[in-house]
């Protein structure tokens, strides 16, 4: 089956599900139902991926209000929208777009205090911000700190008992973000907690190589470290 070519819209789903391991463990999450279709997907497997959506439509018209399957099935929209304005079909490809990003925010605004709707919107705009013009990127990547600031404080009180990688991924999401919008000085905050708080770890070397000289650091570039880092090292 041909490779689907997500480019860097992929990082969501390696995103919102390492930092999904964050909710705390007694909260069934509706993500357990659909990221194992949604990286097959990734993968290049359309078959898995049109499953996952179904999944989410199935669950929202069973309960509309469903803020989790909401930003879930409103990602997945982005994406489509994204690879077909890709091939040049803006006609087609333009709706899909805004109509997933009206409901990511529609989630969002359904259930604020949860992680579950946070963190995937926050990663899908940092992902689709790192192939945008600045002018562009801007408005998402403003809603995508703002979700992952929310994220933790959220996990305020136990943020220090997470995995490595849950932690990483999160200060380094902000840290990517705070950059992308020319905000050094956030940027640097978070590379420093980076630095302070996972020592001898991949996350603290690349904050340190970031932090030599933020401007500088190339616009291709991104934090996160991906899936291959494993929930609990």
């Amino acid at each position: 089956m041909k490779k689907i070519a997500w480019g860097a819209i992929t990082l969501l789903f390696v995103a919102a599900i390492v930092l999904g391991q964050a909710q705390q463990k007694s909260d069934e999450r509706f993500d357990s139902l659909v990221r194992d279709d949604f990286f097959a997907g990734m993968d290049g497997d359309t078959a898995r991926f049109d499953r996952a959506m179904k999944t989410c439509e199935e669950e929202l018209a069973k309960n509309p209000k469903n803020a989790a399957a909401m930003v879930w099935h409103g990602a997945g929209l982005y994406v489509k929208g994204g690879i077909t304005i890709g091939k040049g079909d803006y006609a087609n490809g333009k709706p899909m777009v805004s109509r997933g990003g009206q409901e990511m925010a529609d989630a969002v605004a359904l259930d604020p205090e949860s992680v579950q709707t946070r963190i995937p919107r926050a990663a899908m705009y940092i992902g689709a911000a790192r192939k945008m013009a600045d002018t562009y990127s801007k408005p998402i990547l403003e809603l995508a700190v703002g979700d992952y600031e929310k994220v933790l404080q959220l996990q305020q009180s136990y943020f220090n008992t997470l995995p490595t990688h849950s932690r990483g991924e999160l200060l380094g999401g902000l840290a990517e973000g705070y950059w992308r919008l020319g905000n050094y000085e956030k940027s640097t905050t978070y590379l420093d907690r980076l630095i302070k708080e996972l020592p001898g770890t991949p996350y603290e070397r690349q904050a340190k190589r970031w932090r030599v000289d933020l401007p500088k650091v190339d616009r291709q570039e991104h934090f996160c470290l991906g899936c291959h880092m494993g929930g609990n090292s």
